[in-house]
């Protein structure tokens, strides 16, 4: 091995130049199958998405609840979500109804 007209023939240099050479291999190793490395990238790009797609389906159940939480609101609350939470939740029923249960087939 030449550099400039120069031959390495020490055993330090040698060592040095293998060190080198290792160190080089591990980042480059890093690089390409590390935590963050090329092939880390898709499968961030995919739980990117996942996300993204949580975030999306919770956005639009806070807003169903925001919006069933104004409508229980104690000034103005909405008489029939009121009577409806109240039947699913007590089993509460007015006086004329009937209730008919239903098991499941099986």
């Amino acid at each position: 091995m030449t550099r400039e007209g120069h031959t390495i023939t020490s055993p330090k240099e040698r060592a040095t130049q293998f060190v080198a050479l290792g160190v080089l291999l591990v980042l480059g190793g890093l690089g390409i199958a590390g935590p963050s490395g090329l092939l880390a990238w898709g499968e961030n790009l995919r739980l990117l998405d996942q996300r993204q797609a949580q975030i999306a389906r919770l956005s639009h159940e806070h807003s169903e609840l925001k919006m069933q939480v104004d409508a229980l609101n104690p000034n103005s609350a909405d008489p029939d979500l009121v009577g409806e939470l109240i039947r699913k939740n007590l089993n509460v029923v007015h006086p004329d109804e009937v209730v008919i249960t239903l098991t499941p087939a099986g």
